[in-house]
């Protein structure tokens, strides 16, 4: 197994930590083994609810082990994970996005377990897919367990597209500008953002990446192979995506989070939003009309899905290893998994788990994922942590109309080559 040293610290603040270090899992005065698991709140209540249902079901089979589970939003638990990690407020099991520029973050640091002797144990390789264990091997060892497999892509109003005279979905870029300035036309907000979250209106921008520059303009950008100053599809990508946030977004978008601009989508106030799979819990825990709302994704032209994994490591200096692996083989299990998919998306980790039956906008993410050639990550996820912060930083001078898109990818590029 890889060497890690447990006194890695991420960032670590003196306060924060403090405030965590009852964190760690250990011992309860009932005797039974407490294993922690630090975890991102689910868009969708009854996710939440499943999550909570599985651990049930688990420690009742497991009478001698309590699961404490402390689930934060998004940009919170990053937080608490960079002031945790590597210390004595670590949790033994810690959730992560799988992308070098997230989870990668933490392995480096030495913050995670090498799994290789429960990918024996449990036969952990058989489970998952060739492309779910890519997220695991990637930094040499065996980094996590696989958690989820997401797919973005544009949900739209059917009621609010049909009113601006649009009878299909949009299959090309062309297309779906020509829809976006249909519905403006209409009076009709084409769709919504919350930009006090980087990562939301980042998707935007990620997707128009791939359709001006393409599959491998797109790669080698974020790879570092391609010169952010020098490809023309990088000025055309920060000018669409300028008359996008200038002309076809909510109005104040800069200025709300989230969850309050996906209350314009439920609430029938914008015609689209750029969301994952699990989207379409969301849209039933809200009441909305799910005969309403139908799918297709962002038509870059390449083929490729928008999408990411995510993983759940075990801590480098858990001290209930042995539990935790336990869990994580109870909730990537067929039993656990049957109860997930439904509640969590489209897609199980699990190669046996297959999605069956479920309302036909559930059905609808099926050929999504089977026609796709291949996956296009969000760019949190491909670059390291420093430039994703300079990457947002341009594309929020660029969406408030401070930076020329044509001085953008130059700008990027800049602080590339200084780091």
């Amino acid at each position: 197994m890889r060497a890690h040293s447990k006194a890695a610290a991420l960032l670590v603040s003196a306060v924060t930590v403090a405030g965590l270090a009852g964190c760690a899992g250990g011992g309860s005065d009932s005797g039974k083994t407490e294993v922690t698991w630090f975890k991102l709140t689910e868009t969708a209540e009854t996710a939440n609810a499943t999550i909570k249902e599985v651990i049930a079901d688990f420690e009742e089979a497991n009478p001698d082990i309590d699961i404490v589970l402390e689930e934060r939003s998004t940009d919170a638990h990053k937080d608490a994970l960079r002031t945790t990690l590597g210390t004595s407020g670590a949790p033994d099991i810690f959730f992560s996005w799988a992308g070098p520029g997230l989870g990668g973050e933490f392995i480096e640091a030495g913050a995670s377990l090498d799994l290789a002797e429960y990918y024996e144990e449990y036969g952990w390789e058989e489970r998952f897919s060739e492309a779910a264990m890519g997220t695991v091997t990637q930094y040499g060892g065996y980094d996590g367990v696989p958690y989820t497999q997401r797919g973005e892509a544009l949900f739209y109003n059917k009621e609010l597209f049909a009113e601006a005279g649009i009878d299909a979905a949009p299959t090309s870029y062309d297309e779906l500008v020509a829809a976006a300035e249909k519905l403006t036309a209409a009076g009709i907000t084409p769709i919504q953002f919350g930009g006090t979250v980087n990562w939301h209106v980042m998707r935007l921008l990620d997707s128009i990446l791939e359709t001006k520059c393409g599959e491998d303009g797109y790669q080698a950008l974020v790879s570092g192979e391609a010169s952010w100053a020098d490809e023309e599809c990088v000025t055309e990508t920060f000018t669409e995506f300028q008359t996008w946030t200038s002309e076809y977004l909510n109005p104040g978008f800069i200025s709300i989070n989230n969850d309050e601009s996906s209350a314009l989508f439920f609430g029938g106030e914008a015609a689209m939003a750029l969301e994952g799979d699990w989207f379409n819990q969301s849209v039933r825990d809200n009441g909305m009309d799910e005969a309403s709302v139908g799918v297709f994704p962002f038509p870059t032209g390449t083929g490729r899905i928008y999408g990411f994994n995510e993983n759940n490591y075990i801590s480098a200096n858990s001290e209930h290893p042995d539990e935790a692996a336990k869990f994580l083989d109870y909730i990537t299990s067929e039993e656990a998994q049957e109860k997930l998919i439904d509640a969590f998306g489209s897609q199980s980790v699990n190669v046996n788990v297959k999605p069956e039956g479920g309302s036909e906008l559930d059905q609808a993410w099926t050929p999504i994922f089977e026609n796709a050639t291949g996956v296009y990550m969000n760019n949190d996820q491909n670059l390291s942590l420093a430039q994703t912060t300079e990457y947002w930083r341009i594309q929020n001078l660029v969406a408030t109309g401070q930076l020329d898109p044509e001085d953008a990818g130059a700008e990027f590029q800049k602080f590339i080559d200084q780091s």
